[in-house]
């Protein structure tokens, strides 16, 4: 799972993703999100934000993005003063 900054929507004060934009280091585009003031219109469907996809500057310029990836172990290192076991290793 990629996790995306977020800043303050400048119209609706939501915090939201900013996913980077090619060729900026220091601009995004706000992630797609509903208003909290105009969650539905009259028939019911959910209303974007205006400022939805917009440009706006990124936090924490060059700081790097993180990543939540699940890297398995290795094999465990064997304890001190345990018996070696026969098993040749491979590599």
């Amino acid at each position: 799972m990629m996790k995306l900054p977020r800043v303050e929507c400048p119209k609706c004060a939501r915090p939201t993703a900013v996913a980077p934009m090619a060729g900026s280091l220091t601009k995004g585009h706000l992630w797609r999100h509903d208003d909290a003031s105009a969650r539905r219109d009259s028939s019911g469907a959910l209303v974007s934000c205006s400022e939805s996809l917009s440009i706006v500057a990124l936090p924490e310029i060059g700081r790097q993005m993180e990543f939540d990836i699940d890297i398995p172990d290795g094999e465990p290192e064997p304890e001190a003063g345990a018996e070696p076991t026969d098993a040749m290793a491979l590599f």
